[in-house]
């Protein structure tokens, strides 16, 4: 075990990684360090090579906003990458960018195997050693982490995060099961090169009647279902629950609430979502009713003092931070929350606040939300 005892550990170098160790570094802190299983932004670079970012890239404007696919104050992929909707490498690039930027302490292709609080230091093991911090931030994220259950035949699927190119699906026709982002980037993709999409949901998320980003579509996606393509190839199956999947000699059968069947010659498609990397830690968490993490106002743990959650599955109340880096909003408060337990003033994250990253106000981001 090291003998160094750091302020501050944080697992993840994705988005939310990396956006809360720079915040940090804002907030006057030095010692921590940040640990990631692969390299920066390693599920932005496992995304399928045709999804592209569902919010635009742009350089700030004269309000003074961020762009909105930012993780840091003075930083814009829209900029640094020349791209209005990056794909997932573009992205993982800007976050490696932003990095060595700013000099941030990371530690890659370093596995995370348990976390533990011993007396007054976490003690975080790892595949090769043993590290010791006053605090933890946990920022491991989401998508490596695919929903895969939910029906039986489920694991005949084959579900979005496993994907690498639609352009080497083979087939002339598909079953995408989930139609949200996800099922509606599958299945533009497909249709694209003129393979006939059956989409099934068990709601209708591209007719929500709300502006709440995190449940109506994007308007990007929105978009892409107008195309002539996605109107010509794809046949929306709107609240249409799946029960099973099946494998016959030649096919897979799809069969559906109301005993509707549907064939397909390829696997049908996953669009379920993610489970999410904080079930690793669930035991450092009090857990809402929903399941999510409980979290005080400071996006820490109520049982466990100093050990912080950032990502999308940061919940407050019925206010969802995941969508579209909602939880970038958060890095401040998190930050601001250790630098005073550390006795630090904490006075580089006051600008946070002109940018529209709050750092006390829970009512940012929820429905009526404009930032």
């Amino acid at each position: 075990m090291t003998s160094h005892l750091y302020d501050v550990i944080i697992v993840g170098g994705g988005a939310a990684g990396i956006g809360v160790a720079v915040t940090l570094k804002d907030a006057g802190i030095e010692n921590f360090l940040v640990l990631e299983r692969g390299r920066i932004g390693a599920s932005f670079t496992a995304w399928p090579e045709e999804t592209r970012f569902l919010t635009p890239s742009f350089p700030t404007n004269s309000m003074g906003m961020l762009d909105l696919n930012s993780v840091s104050i003075g930083t814009s992929p829209a900029f640094s990458l020349q791209s209005e909707h990056p794909t997932g490498r573009e992205f993982a690039a800007h976050l490696r960018q932003v990095a060595g930027i700013v000099g941030l302490p990371i530690r890659e292709r370093t596995t995370v195997l348990r976390v533990s609080r011993i007396g007054e230091a976490f003690v975080i093991d790892t595949d090769e050693h043993t590290l010791r911090a006053r605090h933890v931030i946990w920022a491991a994220g989401e998508f490596q982490y695919p929903r895969k259950e939910g029906f039986p035949g489920s694991e005949l699927c084959r579900h979005t995060a496993t994907i690498r190119r639609y352009e080497d699906l083979e087939g002339t026709e598909a079953i995408v099961i989930g139609g949200y982002e996800s099922g509606i980037d599958a299945a533009f993709h497909l249709a694209s090169r003129g393979i006939d999409v059956r989409l099934f949901d068990r709601h209708c998320p591209w007719d929500a009647g709300t502006s709440d980003p995190s449940i109506a579509l994007s308007t990007y996606s929105l978009e892409r279902m107008s195309t002539p393509e996605f109107k010509h190839h794809v046949t929306l199956h709107p609240d249409t629950t799946v029960n099973s999947v099946t494998r016959t000699d030649h096919a897979y059968e799809v069969t559906t609430k109301d005993e509707r069947r549907f064939e397909t010659g390829v696997k049908p498609i996953l669009a379920s979502g993610f489970l999410g990397s904080h079930r690793l830690v669930r035991d450092m968490f009090a857990r809402r009713p929903d399941g999510y993490p409980l979290l005080n106002e400071h996006d820490e743990s109520t049982i466990v003092p100093g050990m912080f959650l950032c990502g999308p599955a940061v919940r407050h109340d019925d206010h969802v931070f995941c969508f579209i880096f909602k939880f970038r909003m958060r890095f401040a408060v998190v930050a601001k929350a250790i630098a005073e337990s550390l006795g630090m003033p904490a006075e580089g994250l006051e600008g946070y606040r002109n940018w529209g990253m709050y750092l006390d106000d829970l009512s940012c981001c929820g429905e009526e939300c404009i930032c």
